[in-house]
């Protein structure tokens, strides 16, 4: 299966499970954001995750969210992280429990830092016409405003979020409110 953002990268409402089966890109010693827009009535994240295509040593590894920088199309200000996360040393979906609030509908950058590996460590990624992610190579931690001159790649990276639907609000009939009121 190919990267898709919705099923297997950006904002997701189920966590993928299958190898995205894309193309391998370095991934240690860097913090690589992925762009997406939250989906209507989402108002939370409860997993960050990404695929790890490539057994390497043991490394920490971080996952943030970014506010985005409409001006230069990029990652702005860390708005959660989780920044302490033992990547293991095989292959797969590498996942960290999170309880971020977000807005619906609004553009945010999902973001993975690894620390370097002796062996490159790689995660899946597929190439796209539209800018989907940002790189920051030589990283130790996940920026807290991200670096203006990052490179900006024409990729989706196999990095997700998955997201839940909160009550923004409760609605009540008007003829309940005049009972409820008097």
């Amino acid at each position: 299966m190919a990267l898709v953002v919705g099923t297997n990268c950006g904002f997701v409402t189920t966590a993928p499970v299958v190898d995205p089966n894309g193309a391998a890109g370095t991934c240690d010693n860097a913090s690589v954001a992925q762009k997406d827009t939250s989906p209507a009535v989402y108002t939370k994240i409860t997993e960050v995750g990404w695929w790890c295509d490539a057994e390497t040593e043991e490394a920490n590894f971080e996952i943030g969210l970014y506010s985005h920088n409409a001006g230069s199309n990029k990652p702005n200000a860390r708005l959660s992280v989780d920044a302490v996360n033992a990547k293991g040393t095989g292959t797969g979906w590498l996942t960290v429990a999170v309880d971020w609030d977000i807005t619906p509908e609004t553009v945010y950058w999902i973001a993975v830092q690894l620390d370097n590996t002796a062996t490159a460590s790689k995660n899946d990624q597929t190439g796209t016409v539209a800018v989907a992610s940002s790189v920051v190579i030589g990283t130790t931690s996940l920026p807290e405003t991200w670096e203006a001159g990052s490179t900006q790649i024409n990729y989706f990276k196999s990095i997700y979020a998955v997201c839940t639907g909160g009550v923004t609000g409760v609605f009540v009939p008007h003829y309940y409110q005049k009972l409820l009121v008097g």
